[in-house]
């Protein structure tokens, strides 16, 4: 006998890359060498003072034991120094920080935290999938909102004003998700989109919640926090990790940002579903937050070499892509002859074996875009490019 499952687990499908990736490793046991394109892993080291951090808090007697669930002192001090020299934001490190094992983990308990059943979500038409799946897991209705490529990927608020409209007061929006620099488009931040996301959220008395891993890649301009528009404070909450910003992605540190009520809420349910994180990993990124302004321009002078090397290899496959783009990932358009995305990425993965992702796994916009990776090495970009062009 199966005991039925949950709904929550009935509408829940497994994320795609889990079910991908289980692919590309039976190519690999089958001695294939597969180059994954797909996946934004970063494979480049955290700083060197970050690993040595963490070798000396494990090495001490006291660094095993549990941890507040707030996090150590000393690393949320440590990430309001950050945003204070990053993005100009002062922040009280006692009570507007928390730091999550991954801001992954931060979309969970916000939604938790703020929605009941029924109650609204706008998710960009584009987007992390964890938006909609965490939205529709606490049984959240989710309430798509239109990007606009002729205009940079930007929300289109007459239709966001028409949704807001159309609602049942009895189940009101309560959460807009966003996240600029955008993925996967890799639409960058501006300081007049956040204006009129705060405008929009104090006028619909919603909550702004922004995704901002990605403001350190190849950011053309210095990086934006939303926290840093007046007025924004009292309606919104932003997500930041070291994930892709420090190459630290299996450590498994972020946190969200706000004011002192919003971080209490959320506490509230975090300290009912886990615990602290491992001390040594919390005092490595303490470190890895200190990284100097030149490490990062280091980091991303690697990733500007592959991005060369990324587009020669969606020239190959004759797709259109901006060069404006920031972040860890490049969005590319389907040449008209291509007849779909996924068609596409399942056949350079079991015949060139190369994997890119898929736009629609985005949504159904993406369903003729394909996203690539940086993260891996200019030569083995390189050799895929020149697989691209052998003969089958």
């Amino acid at each position: 006998m199966i005991i039925p499952l949950a709904h929550r687990a009935d509408q829940t499908q497994e994320y795609y890359f889990s079910v991908k990736l289980a692919e590309v490793r039976r190519l690999q046991a089958a001695g294939h060498d597969v180059i994954n394109l797909g996946i934004g892993n970063p494979d480049l080291m955290p700083s060197p003072n970050t690993i040595d951090a963490l070798i000396k808090s494990v090495q001490q007697p006291t660094a095993h034991g549990y941890q507040p669930y707030k996090g150590t002192p000393a690393l949320r001090q440590a990430i309001a120094a950050f945003y204070n020299h990053t993005y100009g934001v002062p922040l009280d490190p006692d009570t507007e920080i928390l730091p999550l094992i991954g801001s992954k983990e931060g979309i969970t308990h916000i939604s938790l935290t703020f929605l009941n059943d029924g109650d609204g979500v706008l998710v960009p038409e584009l987007g992390y999938p964890a938006y909609r799946a965490v939205s529709a897991m606490v049984g959240a209705s989710v309430r798509e909102y239109p990007l606009m490529e002729n205009n940079g990927w930007q929300p289109d608020w007459d239709v966001l004003e028409d949704i807001i409209a159309n609602t049942d007061p009895r189940h009101p929006v309560k959460i807009m998700w966003m996240n600029y620099p955008h993925m996967p488009t890799g639409a960058p931040a501006t300081r007049a989109l956040f204006e009129r996301a705060v405008r929009f959220a104090n006028d619909y008395k919603l909550l702004l919640c922004h995704d901002n891993p990605y403001s350190l890649i190849l950011n053309k301009k210095p990086p934006i926090s939303l926290l840093s528009v007046d007025g924004a404070r009292e309606v919104a909450i932003e997500l930041n990790s070291l994930s892709k910003s420090h190459n630290m992605a299996g450590w498994r540190i972020g946190w969200m940002a706000g004011e002192k009520p919003y971080v209490d809420s959320v506490l509230a349910i975090k300290s009912n579903v886990d615990s602290g994180q491992f001390k040594p990993l919390m005092d490595a990124a303490t470190e890895a937050l200190t990284n100097s302004d030149d490490w990062h321009r280091e980091r991303n002078a690697v990733y500007q070499g592959r991005l060369d090397a990324i587009h020669a290899l969606l020239d190959a496959l004759g797709c259109t892509y901006s060069t404006d783009q920031e972040g860890l990932f490049i969005w590319a358009k389907l040449p008209d002859s291509v007849p779909s995305a996924e068609a596409l990425v399942d056949d350079l993965l079991l015949t060139k074996h190369v994997f890119i992702a898929p736009g629609f796994i985005f949504g159904p916009k993406g369903n003729r875009y394909v996203r690539v990776s940086l993260c891996l090495p200019r030569e083995r970009i390189e050799e895929a490019t020149a697989r691209l062009k052998m003969p089958q």
